[in-house]
C-alpha cells in the first residue's frame, strides 16, 4: 500500500512540476532562512556551556547606584577577589581575572634581545591558578595547579604560541615581555579556544604580579577587573547572595551605595547591554525573540505559499479524486495520500534548504561577525531541528489541501463541475494572502526605519570634528612620554599634517572613566559623575570643539586648569558657563585648579545615550592616544610616513591606527548587524509572498478561464484582463497595508525608545513600504494574468 502511495505521488508530483518546483523553491527558501536563525542563535546561546561545572559558576557584579540610574556591571572592586576568598572559605574556588586592553608583546630572542613584536588588543589577561579550576580549558602543556604560580610565568593558547614561536612545542621555557614591563617566561600551553567562550585566550599572565591582590582601594573600580566564584554542592546564589551583600556593606565607603551581586556564567553573553564581558560581543535577549519571531513569520509565508498554489492545483486533480471515490476510495485514503505528496516536497525542500543554508552561511556570518561554518549544520541538533521543522511544515502546510481535495464530490468531479464551496476557498486563499503581505510589509517599515536610524547615526552632528582623523596608541612609561615633544615636532612637520593632540581618549569613546569631584572648594563630592578627558592644549583645536566661554587651557604639563562642557555647567545649576569660569574643581583632592573655559556640548559616547558632562584637563601620564588630523591630501603616504617616525620614535611599540569615524561607527555594529539581517529577511518575504500572489492568480487564471475567453472573443484586450486581475490584489494589499502599516509603526517606535536621540518616523517610510510591496506584486501578477490572457480563446470555450 506505501509502495503504491510513494509510486503515485511521485508521478504527480512530475506531471505538475511547475507547481513542484515552486512549492519546494518557496518551502526551501523558508526553512533556509529559519535553519541559518537557528544555527545563529545557537552559537549565540551556547557561550562557555561546555565547562563542567556551569550551573555552579558565577560572576560577581556591582549593582551601581548612581543618582539618575542603577545599573548592573561586571567590573568590581579591586580588593573584591582576596577579600571574598578570605570571608567565605565555603566557597569551592574564587578567582580574579583581569584583562589587558591594546597588549603589547616582545618575543625574547635566547640571548635577549627582540625577535618580534605583537599587539594584542584583547585576549591577555592576568589570573589565579583558581581560574582554571574553575573553568576547563584544556591544556597541551604546563600543569594548571602551578604554571601561573610564579609572577613572571604565562601561559599561551596554541595558536598564540605558534604566532609568537612557529611551534607550539618549541615556547615551552621562551620569554615575552608584555607593555615592555613585565618579563615573563612561557610555563604552559593551551588547547584552542573555543569560538563560543567569552573568554578568548590568547596569554594568561600570573595574577600576582598585579597591582590588585592585596589593594586596599575599595573606592576604584577597574573596568578590566572581574571575579568569578565556584559555589559548593548545595548551596544556590540566593543563598550566598544575602551574607555576599551584607559583606559589602561593611568594607564599602560610607558614602557608597553600590551593592554586589551574582550573575550566573548561562547570562555572561546573553545579559545587558550595560554588564560587559571580556568579549565585548552579547547578545540581547529581546534579540534573539525578535529573531525567532522572523524565523516563524518567514515560515508561515512559505507554507501560506504551499497552500495557496496546492489548493490552485487541485482543479487540475478533480477528475482523480472523483475516480478514486467510485472505486471505493475513502476521504481518510485520500488525506493520507495527499499529505504523503506534501510529506515528499517538504523532504526535497529540506535537501535544498540545507544547501541554500551552506551557501548563505558564509554571507550571515560576516554580516553577525561571528564564526558560523557549514560544520555546524552536521551536528545532531540541527538534524532534530530539520527533523521537526519537517513534521511540523508537512501539517501545516498540508493538512487544509488534503481536507479540499479528498472534499471533492465524485460526480461533479468526474463532470468537471467544480461547485465545491468556491467562495469559501477564495475567501480563505485571499486571508492568506494578506497575512503573508501583513508579514512582508512589516518587515520592509521596519528594515526602513532601521536603515534610516543607521543612517542618523553615521551623520549627524557630534559636536566635534570626526573627518579625516587618526588616533594613535603610544605607551605610558615614563621614558615614551619624555619622547612626546620630539614626536609632535616631528609630526607637524609632515605634509599631510594638519594638527595633533596627545591625550587619553578622542572626544567619543565606549570606554569613557566616569567620577565624581569637589567643586568651588566644597567639602562633599558631587552627586553625580562626570566623564573626565586627560588631554593636551590642541585638544579643542585638533577635534573642532569650540569655546562658548572663557579660553582654552595654557600649553603646559601642569594639571592647573580645567576645561568643562555646557551639561557640566547645568549639572552644577548655573545658568550662565561665564558664570564658573575661573571656580575651582577639586579631583581626589589630587588636582586642583580653576575651570578656565567651557566647550560646546559633544557626544563622549554615543547617540544612543544622552549628552553627559564632560570635565578635560592635562595630565601627561594619563596620555596614550594620539589624535593626528589629516589634510586629506596624499593619505596612505602620510600614513606611511607617520608608521615610520613612530618606529623610529618607539621601536618596541607596535604602530597601529584607527579612523576616528570608523571608531564611532563600531558604537553601532550590532544595530547595523540587525539591519543587514533585515534587510535579508525582507527580501526573502518579498520573494515568498510573490509566490503565494502567484498560486492565487493561478487559481483565478484556472477558475476563469472560460469567463477570459469570452471577454477575448466579445473584445477584450490583454491590458484590459491584466488589470482586471490585478484589481483585486490591489485591494488585498491594501488591506495588509492598513493592519500593517500600525504594527509595524507601533513596534519600532518602541525599538527607537531604546536611543535617546532617534531619526523621526516619517510618513514617507510607511507609504514607501507600501509602494515597494504593492510595485513587486502587481509585477507578479501581471506576468501570471498576461500569460492567461495571451491564451487562444477558442480552446478555452472548447475545452469548457
Amino acid at each position: 500500500m506505501l509502495n503504491n502511495n510513494l509510486r503515485t505521488a511521485y508521478r504527480q508530483l512530475v506531471r505538475h512540476r511547475s507547481y513542484t518546483i515552486i512549492n519546494i523553491a518557496g518551502l526551501a527558501a523558508g526553512i533556509a532562512v529559519c535553519l541559518l536563525i537557528f544555527v545563529y542563535i545557537r552559537f549565540e546561546t551556547s557561550f562557555d556551556e561546555f565547562h563542567s561545572k556551569k550551573a555552579r559558576i558565577f560572576r560577581v557584579m556591582t549593582e551601581f547606584h548612581h543618582p539618575d540610574m542603577v545599573f548592573t556591571g561586571q567590573p568590581v572592586a579591586s580588593p573584591i577577589p582576596t577579600a571574598i576568598r578570605h570571608e567565605f572559605p565555603q566557597l569551592e574556588k574564587t578567582a580574579g581575572i583581569y584583562a589587558y586592553n591594546n597588549a603589547q608583546i616582545l618575543i625574547l630572542a635566547p640571548n635577549g634581545s627582540i625577535e618580534k613584536k605583537f599587539k594584542e588588543r584583547k585576549g591577555v589577561f592576568s589570573a589565579e591558578p583558581a581560574f582554571f579550576d574553575i573553568f576547563d580549558f584544556p591544556w597541551l602543556a604546563g600543569n594548571p595547579a602551578t604554571s601561573l604560580a610564579d609572577p613572571n610565568s604565562v601561559v599561551l593558547s596554541k595558536e598564540t604560541a605558534e604566532k609568537y614561536f612557529g611551534d607550539w612545542r618549541i615556547a615551552m621555557g621562551r620569554s615575552i615581555r608584555l607593555n615592555d614591563r613585565y618579563l615573563m617566561k612561557v610555563t604552559g600551553i593551551l588547547a584552542p579556544v573555543p569560538a563560543n567562550t567569552d573568554f578568548q585566550l590568547k596569554a594568561v599572565t600570573s595574577y600576582s604580579m598585579t597591582e590588585f591582590q592585596n589593594s586596599t582601594d575599595w573606592e576604584s573600580i577597574d573596568d578590566n577587573l572581574a571575579c568569578y566564584i565556584l559555589l559548593p554542592q548545595g548551596m544556590t546564589a540566593a543563598a550566598f547572595e544575602g551574607p555576599l551583600r551584607a559583606f559589602f556593606k561593611k568594607v564599602r565607603p560610607a558614602d557608597v551605595k553600590d551593592e554586589l551581586t551574582l550573575g550566573p556564567l548561562s547570562r555572561v553573553h546573553t545579559f545587558d547591554a550595560y554588564a560587559g564581558n571580556f568579549s565585548g560581543k552579547s547578545i540581547r535577549p529581546e534579540v534573539i525573540r525578535a529573531l525567532w519571531m522572523i524565523a516563524a513569520f518567514i515560515l508561515i509565508i512559505a507554507c501560506v505559499n504551499f497552500i495557496n498554489l496546492s489548493t490552485a492545483n487541485s482543479v487540475n486533480r478533480a477528475r482523480e479524486v472523483g475516480v478514486r471515490k467510485v472505486l471505493g476510495g475513502n476521504k481518510a485514503q485520500l488525506r493520507g495520500q495527499f499529505l504523503l505528496e506534501t510529506l515528499l516536497i517538504v523532504a526535497g525542500a529540506v535537501v535544498v534548504a540545507v544547501g541554500l543554508a551552506v551557501l548563505a552561511l558564509p554571507a550571515v556570518a560576516k554580516i553577525v561577525d561571528v564564526p558560523l561554518s557549514g560544520r555546524m549544520l552536521a551536528q545532531p541538533v540541527v538534524g532534530l531541528f530539520l527533523l521537526g521543522l519537517t513534521v511540523v511544515v508537512t501539517f501545516l502546510a498540508g493538512s487544509y489541501p488534503s481536507l479540499v481535495l479528498s472534499g471533492f464530490n465524485p460526480s461533479e468531479a468526474l463532470r468537471s463541475k467544480l461547485a465545491f464551496k468556491i467562495t469559501k476557498g477564495i475567501s480563505l486563499r485571499r486571508s492568506l494572502v494578506v497575512l503573508q503581505f501583513v508579514i512582508a510589509q512589516a518587515l520592509i517599515i521596519g528594515t526602513l526605519v532601521m536603515i534610516r536610524q543607521m543612517d542618523f547615526f553615521q551623520n549627524s552632528s557630534l559636536g566635534f570634528d570626526k573627518n579625516a582623523i587618526v588616533s594613535v596608541r603610544f605607551p605610558r612609561d615614563s621614558v615614551s612620554l619624555t619622547r612626546l615633544d620630539f614626536l609632535r615636532d616631528r609630526l607637524a612637520s609632515l605634509p599631510g599634517i594638519s594638527r595633533i593632540s596627545f591625550n587619553s581618549r578622542g572626544p567619543a569613546d565606549q570606554d569613557n572613566p566616569w567620577t565624581s569631584l569637589k567643586f568651588d572648594h566644597s567639602a562633599k563630592e558631587t552627586d553625580w559623575y562626570t566623564i573626565t578627558k586627560w588631554a593636551d592644549s590642541n585638544y579643542i583645536t585638533t577635534y573642532g570643539i569650540p569655546l562658548v566661554a572663557g579660553a582654552n587651557f595654557r600649553a603646559d604639563d601642569s594639571v592647573t586648569e580645567f576645561l568643562v562642557t555646557e551639561s557640566f555647567v547645568k549639572k552644577l545649576g548655573i545658568l550662565h558657563p561665564q558664570d564658573v569660569i575661573y571656580k575651582e574643581i577639586n579631583l581626589w583632592d589630587m588636582f586642583k585648579g580653576p575651570i578656565v573655559g567651557v566647550v560646546k556640548d559633544f557626544h563622549a559616547t554615543s547617540l544612543k545615550d544622552g549628552i553627559p558632562p564632560v570635565m578635560i584637563a592635562k595630565y601627561k601620564p594619563y596620555f596614550s592616544n594620539a589624535g593626528i588630523k589629516l589634510t586629506g591630501r596624499d593619505v596612505p603616504g602620510t600614513l606611511k610616513a607617520v608608521e615610520k617616525l613612530w618606529n623610529e620614535v618607539f621601536p618596541d611599540y607596535v604602530f597601529e591606527y584607527q579612523f576616528l569615524d570608523d571608531r564611532i561607527a563600531e558604537f553601532y555594529k550590532q544595530e547595523a548587524q540587525l539591519s543587514q539581517l533585515y534587510k535579508f529577511f525582507a527580501a526573502v518575504a518579498i520573494f515568498l509572498s510573490c509566490l503565494g500572489l502567484y498560486g492565487l492568480a493561478s487559481f483565478m487564471a484556472t477558475q476563469r478561464i472560460r469567463e477570459i475567453g469570452v471577454r477575448k472573443v466579445l473584445g477584450a484586450t490583454a491590458g484590459s484582463i491584466v488589470l482586471l486581475f490585478s484589481r483585486e490584489f490591489v485591494v488585498l494589499i491594501g488591506i495588509a497595508y492598513l493592519i500593517a502599516a500600525p504594527l509595524a509603526g507601533w513596534y519600532m517606535y518602541s525599538w527607537l525608545q531604546d536611543f535617546t536621540y532617534r531619526a523621526p518616523l516619517s510618513w514617507w517610510i510607511f507609504a514607501a513600504g507600501g509602494a515597494i510591496s504593492l510595485l513587486v506584486a502587481l509585477a507578479t501578477v501581471s506576468m501570471r494574468a498576461a500569460r492567461a490572457a495571451g491564451a487562444n480563446p477558442v480552446k478555452a470555450l472548447k475545452t469548457e
